[in-house]
């Protein structure tokens, strides 16, 4: 739920007592879809107002 709400990974990753985020985001990774389209949607808005 907190990757979900957009906390940094590593903060999350430090509240479950995880090494480091790469920990936490193969475990909950599988829980959020939706990223990569929030990621190409930024990316293309970025690209968008540099032209």
């Amino acid at each position: 739920m907190l990757l979900q709400s957009g906390v940094n990974p590593s903060v999350v990753a430090e509240r479950l007592g995880h090494s480091n985020p790469a920990i936490t985001m193969s475990i909950y990774a599988h829980c959020l879809p939706g990223w990569q389209r929030g990621a190409a949607d930024a990316f293309s808005d970025l690209i968008r107002e540099a032209a």
